[in-house]
């Protein structure tokens, strides 16, 4: 009995990508996860948004990038040996998201995740699921489906 259980346990944790922004740990949920990049040049592109950095080439698909940082608000940091571009498709969408650094794919269990109140005037609260734990640190999940919102 004790041994379904925890396979039940098992079947709710679901796996995350933590990167670093910053000081902090977010978790991106690994379905959306197409590729990881080093950075790259990224082209300009006029009237983006000011957290759309431009975008890039990928093996031939032009990717539209954007800073998690500056969509933060959030000071612009230099790229660094560990700044990656997370590419991630969501809505039929693919984008790229820039990233501080990406640390390790983990499994957060259903019961280790927070929900987090959200006023109804913080933009921030429609980019964030919850918190979870990992191993004693609490990680951020973003929602994708909010945070990309391609129409704001």
């Amino acid at each position: 009995m004790d041994m379904n259980n925890k396979q039940l346990k098992n079947a709710e944790a679901t796996q995350y990508i933590v990167v670093k922004i910053g000081r902090e740990q977010y978790g991106i949920n690994i379905k959306y996860i197409q590729n990881i990049v080093r950075i790259q040049n990224i082209t300009r592109v006029p009237k983006a948004p000011y957290y759309f950095k431009g975008v890039i080439n990928l093996r031939g698909e032009i990717i539209p990038v954007m800073s998690i940082r500056l969509k933060f608000g959030l000071e612009v940091e230099e790229d660094t040996f560990n700044t990656r571009i997370i590419i991630v498709k969501i809505s039929g969408q693919v984008i790229g998201l820039i990233v501080d650094e990406v640390k390790e794919v983990t499994e957060i269990p259903e019961e280790d995740i927070q929900t987090v109140a959200r006023e109804a005037n913080d933009e921030r609260g429609n980019y964030i699921i919850g918190v979870g734990k990992v191993k004693n640190e609490l990680v951020t999940l973003l929602n994708l489906e909010g945070f990309i919102n391609l129409n704001s």
